[in-house]
């Protein structure tokens, strides 16, 4: 919730007048904790209902306040009678959950990973006579197994919150990160 004064909300960068009158200028973010103490500068913390919330996860909030997560499943689309809603070519629509979503941005980073040497491949099929070095294929390996474990971390996400945690870096007691969060968990590029 924002900085106030006597219950108004005072807006960063602008100048506000005080109940007696003084005018305080743009910069009074600036004053220390006590100075805004003592003009009566309070900051209020946003009610739970309020709080910011990731749209990666949440749709949004309901009237109540409480978040409206998307949903980890595939959704097949109906009207509000429970009749499908189809396409032009009298398909279902559906609405791809979190977890499919995932899994083809997954797929399509490892094959973005595998372009570059993608034409190795290819010139190896077509002449017999050239090689790939074990770099290349240790890394083009390594990029397979890792989509593989994090689709299958994807799948086993059994909640949203299992799903979220994907997402989170590792670290240590010091807050430093300690390696990648497991839905970024690529081999270093070669």
């Amino acid at each position: 919730m924002p900085w106030k004064y006597s219950g108004r909300i005072l807006r960063p960068g602008k100048a506000w007048t005080d109940n007696n009158g003084n005018q305080h200028s743009g910069v009074w973010m600036r004053y220390s904790s006590s100075q805004k103490s003592t003009f009566g500068i309070v900051w209020e913390d946003p009610p739970a209902s309020e709080e910011p919330f990731n749209t990666s996860f949440y749709w949004g909030r309901q009237a109540d306040g409480t978040l409206m997560p998307k949903s980890l499943t595939d959704v097949n689309e109906v009207d509000e009678d429970g009749n499908a809603i189809n396409d032009e070519d009298g398909n279902q629509i559906v609405t791809l959950g979190l977890k499919s979503n995932a899994i083809n941005l997954v797929k399509q980073q490892a094959a973005d990973k595998l372009a570059p040497t993608d034409w190795m491949v290819i010139r190896l099929q077509e002449d017999s006579s050239k090689t790939l070095s074990t770099a290349v294929t240790n890394y083009r390996a390594a990029v397979r197994t890792a989509s593989g474990t994090i689709e299958t971390s994807i799948g086993n996400a059994s909640n949203l919150a299992a799903f979220m945690a994907l997402y989170d870096t590792p670290v240590d007691s010091d807050g430093n990160p300690t390696g990648n969060a497991p839905i970024n968990d690529w081999p270093d590029e070669i």
